[in-house]
């Protein structure tokens, strides 16, 4: 099994800028980044998250190395024009992934652990971009051409209106259960950054309740030749 882990850590950056206090706030559900916010966010995912992520698959036994988006500019981003009309600062939208350098180190057996702050194209290779980590590992399991993408998550996973749960959907399902108001609110972006995944090539896109024991296991192993996984704890986006 060829794993890459990107990860987020919005509540540790949100713990650090009231420390060093630097204020944020969010804007049609996304963090306005400031380059003073962009750099604190730079600091904890790379510098604490990421290394703890990667430094505790290692000690289960597997081989993991730690990086930024902006290392061999994995991540390619311009700055995200949001659609309602806010500008949301260094807040970037993946444009390009470097696939190359992550299949070089599936090859050699390491898990790349991959945090979501993206580099700047052409004459701003210098910019830091903080990037919603949903549309980071969506965009690389893209590029990937991954078997499945799995967005883990704290809730039980797409609900309908009698609040139970969705275990299989479509694009089309995905589209229409939003026109009808069944999915809202912050489910949206996730089934979004998931249809997005399976349009790219992916083959199944999860969002995965983490707080199932083993969830992420019990996904990656089961569903067989289908590979649509155990069908509990979660729902499960296709083409």
């Amino acid at each position: 099994v060829r794993v890459v882990v990107v990860h987020g850590g919005g509540p540790q950056i949100a713990n650090m800028l009231d420390k060093v206090g630097v204020e944020s706030r969010f804007e049609g559900g996304m963090r306005v980044s400031s380059p003073e916010v962009v750099e604190v966010a730079e600091m904890v995912l790379c510098g604490s998250v990421n290394k703890k992520i990667s430094s505790g698959i290692c000690s289960a036994g597997g081989l993991a190395l730690g990086l930024s988006g902006r290392d061999a500019n994995i991540l390619q981003c311009t700055k995200m024009q949001d659609k309602s009309g806010y500008d949301l600062g260094n807040v970037g939208e993946v444009k390009d992934v470097n696939v190359d350098i992550l299949e070089d180190l599936l090859d050699m057996g390491i898990v790349p652990v991959v945090s979501p702050i993206g580099t700047g194209i052409d004459d701003e290779s210098d910019v830091a971009y903080n990037c919603n980590a949903d549309v980071a590992a969506g965009r690389i399991a893209g590029e990937m051409r991954a078997a499945r993408v799995i967005f883990l998550t704290d809730i039980a996973g797409v609900l309908d209106k009698k609040m139970e749960l969705l275990k299989e959907l479509n694009i089309m399902d995905v589209k229409n259960l939003i026109d009808e108001e069944t999915i809202t609110g912050g489910m949206i972006p996730k089934v979004t950054y998931a249809t997005d995944a399976v349009q790219l090539g992916v083959g199944a896109a999860f969002i995965t309740d983490g707080r199932v024991p083993h969830a992420l296991l019990r996904e990656v192993l089961a569903g067989g030749e289908e590979r649509m996984g155990t069908g509990e704890g979660g729902t499960v986006v296709t083409m």
